[in-house]
């Protein structure tokens, strides 16, 4: 591993021709142009390691260069989970970026920027784990390390798909790299059986992968058993309310995510305001998280590092200033709560000891911005090294609260819910709250602020105080859309044409509606892909 998986950027790879898009590029037709190739690449575990480091490497895609000299446009997730939702406006100025404006009001066309970049990455993400499982299997090395490298793969290819099921609807499912020329004969599968190919996978991946303490220290965010658990649970949990047609059940959600909390491998981070700080990567909550490595690198020559960063951040310093909290998710905060100041800030709130200038409404649509993404203000608008954290234990412990409560065991759910109160009440006050100063401060709020949820909470307020914890437990973190739409509360969230709009794209769930975006236009085009409603 290089640099304790930092990026997973994979230098001098050598995989040009074989691990480029899948069905989407002309370059999959070309004899590879280094020595290696698919019959001698898998010749060790050198080799082996670098495959699918390449595999996760399409995970970190934003915008800059994909290591192969290949451009990448945005695709970053809270476009999507975030800007969709209630939680989070396109922001920046009314003009920039106006793909993101369409995407939230539905007028997303085939061509739009960051539809088509978001499918094409994940294809890339597709194939690759599909190459690294077609030939690990001869690969000259331990038994051990070819069943944790299958485990990964089958992992991110569930992790790629289920991404593009949740965008997309049903897609075409393919278990080993397909030529171009074989691409036009397939058709879309309908949305259960993606998700049953997806679990499938998740499966598979819990049965081969370790644990995380199973991993050394140079391995630090390779996907693990815990992980596999966490995607399947979530997975079944969207399932079970937009298209139920696989007849799961919140047993199997519970199951899942009480195996987690059992294996003794993940807990909450004592201090919420340090969960997304650099000194936090990786521990003890972490279930996955993108790696990334700082560099000086600056647009258009980035190959590590993540610029999801400098564009939601203040456009009065160093950022672009995307993905505004919206004033609707800052009410959602009980009063001291200290999650709060974490999760958004505004004009004259102090970040890392330096106060922020942010301009409303000239360059900001609703006067916040991201605090969960904010870092120290680096000298140039350049790629930084924050991970970006996809899945934390916090969210398996109100997934289980979620589980609990819907198979009546209420006392369960109630402590779930009440483990991550706690932690918030004890939290500080993000880093360099104080002018001058980089110090965690006290937040000294009321010892009545945050009370447990008591015995007298039951039945159907359980549940809305459980989708109440989630919103501010994990708001700005690219969860909300999809949430609001399995608990069938998006389409009563929006008015007139948008809803109008919203509602022709949708794909009638067995359990409430699913809005899906365009495919890109050159999928229809060339490939025969069915266009999903209403485009």
């Amino acid at each position: 591993m290089i640099l304790k998986m930092k990026k997973y950027k994979v230098l001098g790879l050598m995989l040009t021709a074989t691990m480029l898009l899948q069905g989407c590029n002309d370059f999959l037709d070309k004899e590879p142009l280094g020595r290696e190739t698919d019959t001698n690449y898998f010749s060790d575990s050198t080799n082996t390691l670098l495959a699918i480091n390449a595999a996760y490497d399409a995970a970190s895609y934003d915008e800059g260069n994909d290591g192969l000299g290949n451009y990448l446009p945005h695709n970053y997730e809270w476009m999507f989970g975030d800007v969709l939702s209630d939680d989070a406006e396109k922001g920046s100025t009314p003009s920039d970026f106006l793909d993101i404006q369409y995407i939230k009001e539905w007028r997303a066309l085939p061509t739009n920027g960051p539809v088509s970049g978001v499918w094409g990455n994940l294809w890339i993400g597709i194939y690759r784990s599909n190459w690294v499982l077609k030939n690990i299997e001869t690969a000259p090395i331990s038994e051990t390390l070819k069943n944790r490298v299958k485990g990964e793969a089958h992992f991110l290819r569930g992790y790629y798909y289920f991404y593009l099921a949740r965008l997309f609807g049903g897609m075409p499912l393919f278990s080993e790299p397909v030529k171009t020329s074989e691409y036009s004969a397939t058709k879309r599968s309908t949305l259960a059986e993606t998700y049953a190919f997806i679990e499938a996978d998740l499966e598979q991946a819990i049965q081969l992968l370790p644990e995380k303490n199973q991993y050394t220290a140079v391995d630090l965010g390779r996907a693990t058993k815990g992980a596999a658990r966490g995607y399947l649970a979530r997975a079944i949990m969207y399932q079970l309310g937009m298209d139920n047609t696989n007849n799961h059940t919140w047993q199997e959600v519970y199951d899942l995510t009480n195996a987690i909390s059992q294996s003794g491998q993940y807990g909450l981070t004592a201090n919420y305001a340090a969960i997304f700080d650099e000194e936090s990567e990786n521990n003890i909550e972490s279930i996955f998280e993108v790696q990334a490595k700082e560099s000086g690198q600056t647009w258009g020559t980035i190959k590590t590092g993540t610029t999801n960063n400098v564009i939601q951040n203040n456009r009065s310093t160093w950022g672009w200033g995307f993905n505004n909290p919206t004033a609707n998710l800052a009410s959602a905060f009980e009063p001291n709560d200290p999650r709060k100041a974490m999760t958004l800030y505004g004009n004259n709130d102090v970040l890392f000891g330096v106060v922020q200038k942010v301009s409303y409404p000239d360059e900001n649509m609703t006067g916040f911005l991201n605090r969960k993404a904010a870092i120290v203000q680096p000298a140039q608008a350049s790629a930084s090294g924050q991970n970006i954290r996809k899945m934390r234990y916090a969210e398996v412990l109100l997934m289980k609260a979620e589980a609990a409560a819907h198979i009546g065991n209420e006392t369960e759910a109630r402590t779930a819910v009440n483990m991550i109160r706690q932690r918030a009440r004890k939290s500080t006050l993000p880093k360099g709250s104080k002018v001058g100063t980089s110090t965690y401060d006290p937040t000294n709020i009321p010892a009545t602020a945050l009370p447990d949820i008591t015995s007298a909470v039951t039945g159907q307020a359980l549940l809305q105080a459980i989708l109440h914890e989630r919103r501010v437990e994990l708001g700005m973190e690219q969860l909300r859309f999809w949430d609001q739409v399995r608990t069938g509360t998006y389409m009563n969230s929006l008015s007139g044409d948008v809803k109008t709009r919203a509602m022709a794209h949708s794909i009638p769930g067995s359990v409430n509606p699913v809005p899906v975006l365009p495919i890109p236009l050159n999928e229809v085009q060339t490939w025969g892909l069915e266009q999903n409603p209403g485009y």
